[in-house]
């Protein structure tokens, strides 16, 4: 039973599950790098249950993959997982913003605007992590206005995937005037209250950076390694 499982060891659980998928989306753990439970425990200085319990949910996640006997490592970028990702959420994100512009607020919409304006000072510092971060805030505004929390889960779950990719490449995919100005007609689109022209929009701008990152996989030797 649940109840038995000390909430200590769940939580150190979740630690390690967090350091560790943030840990493969900033590269430190590389595409295709094997990975040893007893030397992340070693790394972490615990023991190896939670990180086994941790490396399990990541597999979930496909951020990680595991062949019994042979090998256990961080999933390899991957040209047509990305692009079968990528279609998934722009499904998802086109649901979220079409369920939640008819029930958004003045204060939602002035979230999305200051995600956004935190957004443009990240991109203008090349901050990377606080761009990104930004990026999700600005997202999450009609994820949690939609109020589905099995959306929010999928979304949640595949994220990470998609942020490998924007953290190794983020100038080339997010970094220019191009994303900033799609954020402000998406908050205009939604503050008009028209939801089927701001799932629209929204959509496609998934739909471009699917083509953004399909041009890398064409000619960025680094990412196709």
């Amino acid at each position: 039973m649940s109840l038995t499982v000390p909430v200590e060891r769940r939580l150190l659980s979740d630690e390690v599950f967090a350091r560790l998928r943030d840990s493969i989306v900033r590269g430190e753990l590389l595409p295709g790098e094997k990975v040893k439970d007893s030397e992340l425990a070693a790394r972490l200085g615990l023991s190896r249950t939670p990180v086994r319990e941790a490396l399990a949910r990541l597999a979930d996640f496909g951020l990680v993959e595991a062949k019994p006997g042979v090998y256990t490592r961080i999933t390899p970028l991957s040209r047509r997982d990305v692009a079968k990702t990528l279609a998934v959420l722009r499904s998802l994100d086109q649901l979220a913003v079409a369920t939640a512009v008819p029930l958004m607020s003045p204060t939602d919409i002035d979230r999305m605007r200051q995600a956004n304006r935190d957004f443009e000072r990240a991109v203008a510092d090349d901050d990377i992590s606080a761009a990104l971060e930004a990026d999700d805030r600005f997202h999450a505004v009609p994820v949690t206005v939609a109020d589905n929390p099995v959306l929010s889960r999928m979304i949640d779950q595949l994220h990470p995937q998609i942020h490998r990719i924007l953290h190794r490449k983020f100038a080339s995919l997010l970094g220019g005037r191009n994303t900033i100005e799609h954020h402000d007609q998406l908050v205009d689109l939604c503050a008009s209250g028209d939801a089927a022209a701001a799932a629209g929009f929204s959509a496609d701008h998934w739909s471009e950076l699917g083509g953004h990152i399909n041009q890398l996989f064409d000619t960025d030797q680094e990412l196709a390694d």
